[in-house]
């Protein structure tokens, strides 16, 4: 018994240390969500999280994944008009009537500032050819994406008891979708001027999220509201080359919780330099020129979150380049990768000056030789077709 009582304390024990963050104390604040996250976004680590794994509702939060599908479509400027079926939807509203005639970007901005259901679900008609396929796209993504306890049933996140998502799920996603430029530059802007109508002029729409007002940082990303979910955020900030994602849904208190979660995350994640050290000493192949390599270095500095030495460099460069090559010419540039994606980049510039090479007597007769032969060639012709003309 004593044996058994003794292993038992020290698994315990054994756990317990593994259940201390590495680096740093864990959270001490209280949170008022059902349910929450808060990551780290390069590497997707965990920092935070309460009831992460339970399935809710999450109103329209569900527009991020949306969105996203919209701004992976060709086109986008592309204007059309929008299906009248599709824009009489109950709720939040960018303004759409029929006959109104819109692009693909706008809709995105639609859905991701004033959480307009008319924008979701136009853009779902338009890019599904209904609404059920679209729906059966984007649980295809999630599916994708590893998003194993997200299930949606609408485009816009209206309440069905059947759509629902996690605030590990929503995380995982909205890691996804800020790769995407457009989805970045779209959910950290305060408002925006777009044109569409019938025929389209130009208006203003606001973004509905706080957070990008009322904390330093804040870059986004979705508000979301039903009385069945509660008020849900995702949210995105950036500080000193970190970047933090935290997810609340059913949160009475979100706006709070929020930033109270961002600055303890702030405290927990640092970046650091990439030293030259990692890329090492690169050389390119010149051709024409006085010399046959050209040494390249780095140009400009580069942070990230992760240990060095899980990181990876791949270089883009020509197989070749033509001399001249100035000191300071960009040439290329070296990607910093952690499990298979980019983190980090750098641009590479030549370090040296590559002048070209003047032609030697040799190549300078052969060239000669070469275009006497074509000039003697040409009068040939010339002089054929004129006798051919005279006969």
């Amino acid at each position: 018994m004593k044996k058994r009582l003794t292993g038992f304390l020290t698994a315990f024990f054994i756990l317990l240390c593994f259940a201390v963050p590495v680096s740093g104390q864990e959270y001490a604040g209280g949170v008022s969500a059902k349910a929450a996250i808060l990551i780290e976004a390069t590497t997707g680590r965990v920092l935070y999280a309460k009831n992460a794994d339970s399935r809710l509702p999450m109103a329209s939060t569900t527009k991020i994944m949306s969105a996203l599908l919209t701004l992976e479509q060709p086109n986008l400027d592309e204007y059309f008009t929008v299906d009248p079926d599709a824009i009489r939807v109950e709720g939040s509203s960018m303004g759409l009537v029929e006959g109104d005639q819109v692009t693909l970007r706008a809709l995105a901005y639609g859905m991701l500032l004033p959480s307009g259901n008319d924008a979701a679900n136009a853009a779902a008609v338009k890019i599904g050819g209904t609404t059920e396929n679209f729906i059966a796209m984007m649980n295809k993504r999630a599916e994708l994406l590893g998003l194993s306890n997200t299930h949606f049933v609408t485009p816009s996140g209206l309440h069905d008891d059947a759509h629902y998502s996690t605030a590990k799920d929503m995380a995982m996603l909205t890691r996804a979708a800020l790769k995407n430029p457009d989805f970045l530059a779209i959910c950290s802007s305060k408002n925006a001027q777009l044109e569409f109508g019938n025929p389209p002029f130009k208006r203003w729409l606001k973004n509905s999220n706080k957070m990008l007002q009322n904390y330093e940082g804040a870059i986004g990303v979705k508000t979301g509201f039903t009385d069945e979910a509660g008020r849900c955020l995702v949210s995105a900030a950036r500080r000193n080359g970190v970047t933090l994602i935290c997810v609340t849904l059913s949160d009475p208190n979100d706006w709070q919780d929020t930033a109270n979660l961002f600055d303890y995350g702030f405290t927990q994640v640092s970046s650091h330099e990439i030293p030259a050290s990692l890329a090492g000493e690169k050389t390119v192949k010149v051709t024409g020129g006085t010399q046959q390599e050209c040494k390249v270095e780095l140009y400009g500095a580069a942070t990230t979150v992760v240990d060095l030495d899980q990181l990876t460099a791949e270089f883009h460069l020509d197989r070749f380049y033509y001399a001249p090559i100035q000191a300071g010419d960009i040439v290329g540039r070296v990607d910093y990768l952690y499990e298979g994606e980019v983190v980090a980049s750098q641009q590479l510039m030549a370090s040296e000056t590559v002048e070209q090479k003047a032609p030697s007597e040799e190549e300078e007769n052969m060239f000669s030789a070469f275009f006497s032969s074509i000039i003697g060639a040409f009068e040939a012709i010339v002089s054929f077709l004129q006798s051919f003309g005279q006969n």
